[in-house]
């Protein structure tokens, strides 16, 4: 079988939901297929893949842009007044080296293509050329993402006027493109419930969020709160600003007596655009680390593990994270949508504030709720949210969608 794979992120290094996402699916076809990969890249550098993971990786170089605050915001205005969602705006224009990338890799024809993230959707029928049958591997439901973002409090009227504009344009692309491919994955039943509002007419199939399969760490307990994220991204810059505002002060105030040296440990690349949502961050037992390599183990050091998000979609790596590391988790019922998450089970759910951090302080008194919340979190992942645990889903559901040409590959599996 041949399969030609069409990202616009690196599948590695394992850094954040998307690379997870992406390397997950990639590893699932390596057992049994011939892969290619086609790379949109503004560095120009390969994806650091495992030895014969691939059988080529080409890249395709994006045009570098200015990443200040102003030309961001200039950008996405004009976005907004053409009425392009910004990232499909950003990849767009990019058909003639995909296109020449794919006939250097020299493979009259693949089985199938597999187009990830919906921003580089508008691509399926330079793939269908191509490949036999296609797939889009939907990280997000991108309209829902915007409609989110334009709910969150305190958001600027241009700005929320902004994120309508783009989720009103993202449906409507949705409801244009989804029905042109083979088959779309959805990285949760609610996700895929989303997709086919948008597209009734779209072959929908789950293929859950997944991690590989680690050993329990083995790593000493310190007395902090750990929210792990991408803080570049704005459902995760809004829940810092909701931890450290409405949260962090409440268990600041009730749990610093018995617990003298407790932190909030704010792990993650992407720390430039918080610090101004952090102004003391030494007096009130906050800490930043900044890029790192292996976020796990950060995780598995963490009395809590915190998810305070108020928007997003998707599900959410940072549970299943903690969830491998056998950590005791608190988030918000949005930040668990689309998991298996059961309160007072494998996790603690609250949206205010108040009861969000009472929660914590009464979990961090309690050392046998903790770790019940975390050997159920445990189990979890280890049932649903391995890697091997979502090939299975797949394996059933593929089948099921594509059928013709599929089954023979997989029936080993």
């Amino acid at each position: 079988m041949r399969v030609l794979i069409l990202s616009p992120e690196p599948p590695y290094p394992l850094h954040g939901g998307g690379a997870f996402r992406t390397a997950s699916l990639l590893h699932y076809f390596a057992r049994f297929a011939q892969v290619d990969l086609i790379l949109i890249s503004e560095s120009g550098r390969p994806a650091p893949l495992p030895t014969g993971l691939v059988r080529e990786q080409k890249i395709v170089p994006l045009p570098h842009h200015n990443r200040g605050m102003v030309a961001r915001y200039l950008r996405n205005a004009s976005r907004a007044l053409r009425g392009v969602p910004p990232l499909i705006d950003r990849l767009a224009g990019l058909s003639a080296p995909i296109e020449g990338a794919i006939l250097e890799l020299g493979s009259r024809r693949y089985d199938l293509g597999i187009v990830e993230h919906f921003w580089c959707a508008p691509y399926v029928d330079l793939l269908a050329k191509y490949c036999t049958q296609t797939v889009l591997n939907m990280h997000n439901v991108e309209s829902m993402l915007h409609e989110r973002y334009a709910g969150l409090p305190g958001t600027e009227p241009l700005v929320r006027a902004g994120h309508r504009r783009f989720a009103a344009a993202s449906r409507k692309l949705e409801s244009a493109l989804l029905s042109r491919y083979s088959a779309v994955l959805a990285a949760s039943e609610e996700d895929a419930r989303l997709t086919r509002e948008r597209a009734p007419e779209s072959r929908v199939q789950v293929y859950p969020n997944s991690l590989p399969r680690v050993v329990l760490p083995q790593s000493r307990e310190y007395s902090r709160l750990v929210f792990s994220a991408n803080f570049e991204y704005q459902a995760n810059i809004d829940a810092v600003r909701f931890l450290v505002n409405e949260i962090w002060p409440r268990v600041l105030k009730e749990a610093k007596p018995l617990h003298p040296d407790l932190r909030l440990r704010l792990v993650g690349r992407g720390d430039g655009f918080i610090r101004h949502l952090l102004p003391n961050l030494e007096a009130y037992g906050i800490e930043l680390t900044g890029p790192i390599d292996d976020a796990l183990a950060e995780i598995a050091q963490a009395r809590i593990v915190v998810a305070p998000l108020r928007a997003g979609s998707g599900t959410r790596i940072k549970i299943l994270e903690a969830w491998a590391a056998a950590r005791c988790v608190v988030a918000t019922p949005l930040a668990a949508e689309g998991l298996d998450a059961r309160d007072e089970v494998n996790i603690a759910l609250e949206s205010d504030p108040a009861r969000f951090a009472a929660r914590i302080v009464r979990l961090l008194d309690d050392d046998a709720s903790r770790q019940r919340l975390a050997v159920g979190g445990r189990h979890t992942f280890e049932d649903l949210y391995s890697w091997e645990a979502a090939w299975k889903t797949l394996d059933l559901n593929l089948q099921l969608t594509l059928r013709s040409g599929f089954d023979r590959y997989t029936g080993g599996f």
